[in-house]
């Protein structure tokens, strides 16, 4: 079993994301992108929106960027993934 990451993240960051996914949604029209995943970086503000949760990292690693995100399903509040964890 590989290791897991003990990122600790700042106490306010899904505040911070749901900020920066507010501001994105008002400045870009995402109807059309429903159901994808947004990748949100509450650091830097960016966003990376992807088929899924790994292409919208993907996404995000072709920028260069390797930083805590959190993610939402466009049109939704939330990101309900199942599987094996």
């Amino acid at each position: 079993m590989g290791e897991r990451s003990t990122t600790v993240l700042p106490p306010d960051f899904t505040e911070r994301g749901k900020l920066v996914w507010a501001r994105y949604q008002r400045e870009h029209d995402v109807t059309l992108m429903r159901g994808q995943v947004a990748a949100i970086d509450p650091a830097s503000g960016r966003v990376w929106i992807g088929e899924d949760s790994p292409d919208a990292t993907d996404k995000m690693n072709v920028d260069g960027i390797d930083a805590p995100v959190w993610f939402v399903r466009v049109g939704f509040d939330y990101l309900d993934v199942k599987g094996r964890r």
